[in-house]
């Protein structure tokens, strides 16, 4: 019960990570805010819940819960929805920005570096870096004034390695920028006693990615040689290292990227 009391929003949590990260801050006894620009999301990608929805999950465990579909790209979306979860609970204390992902869109053509289509460039930034910005800037008010929170941005391993052929360029310069954010901010909201940091998870088995074809045996297989650990991720994996960056345990750790990937960032 680390987190009794407190308050937490997590973007993109109605299904995989998010819904990870949103269940293990439940557990530690914080009342959770659950958004996602859909609220089903789960149904997606074949992911089965305990409860009909993630809100009943988090209900089922004692805490308090709050469901909002919202639109992290749009301003105004995330100004409304930080303003509902402080008239209603009065208090943000913990915001983890998951939502984002490589995710594909309607005129996907990603390419290279040098050659990314325009409209998937934009798109992966939006739903990536600026939705992170707008929901950090959302939260600070509320925070500087309190004199106290925790921020902890999603970054990835893909932010941190070039990859070696210039291949998943908007996906990797998003996440490269959700880190230097966190730094930026982490200096900006220090003074205030609100620590920022983010997570660069790597090849974690989350219903996406599985959906995706990683959990196949030769997949896995040709994954798990490339890791020191020699075995993919779970979302618990994560979560741990959020409620690390939640509690007391980091509270002189700030403007820090701590990459979960089994040690694939620095092999």
């Amino acid at each position: 019960m680390k987190l009794k009391g407190k308050t937490a929003l997590v973007t993109g949590a109605g299904r995989g990570l998010g819904r990870a990260y949103a269940l293990h801050l439940a557990r530690l006894g914080a009342a959770v805010v659950v958004n996602d620009i859909d609220l089903n999301a789960a149904q997606e990608c074949g992911e089965t819940l305990s409860a009909p929805t993630v809100m009943d999950e988090i209900t089922a465990l004692g805490r308090r819960s709050l469901g909002i579909e919202a639109d992290v790209t749009q301003k105004t979306a995330v100004e409304a929805m930080v303003d509902r979860v402080l008239a209603t609970w009065g208090r943000i204390d913990i915001l983890v920005n998951n939502a984002g992902g490589a995710l594909r869109h309607p005129e996907d053509r990603p390419g290279t570096a040098s050659g990314a289509h325009e409209a998937h460039y934009r798109f992966i930034m939006d739903i990536n870096l600026t939705g992170t910005v707008f929901c950090c800037q959302a939260v600070s008010g509320a925070m500087k004034e309190a004199r106290n929170g925790r921020i902890v941005n999603v970054a990835s391993q893909a932010g941190m390695w070039s990859g070696g052929d210039g291949g998943g360029m908007p996906y990797k310069v998003a996440k490269a920028g959700v880190i230097q954010y966190t730094r930026v901010l982490a200096a900006e909201l220090g003074p205030f006693g609100v620590n920022v940091n983010c997570i660069a998870p790597g090849f974690i088995l989350s219903s996406r990615a599985i959906a995706g074809g990683r959990g196949e045996p030769q997949v896995r297989e040709a994954l798990e040689a490339r890791i020191p650990l020699r075995r993919l991720g779970v979302p618990e994996d994560c979560a741990r290292v959020v409620e690390f960056l939640v509690t007391d345990l980091s509270d002189y750790v700030t403007g820090q990227c701590i990459p979960v990937c089994g040690g694939f960032v620095g092999f």
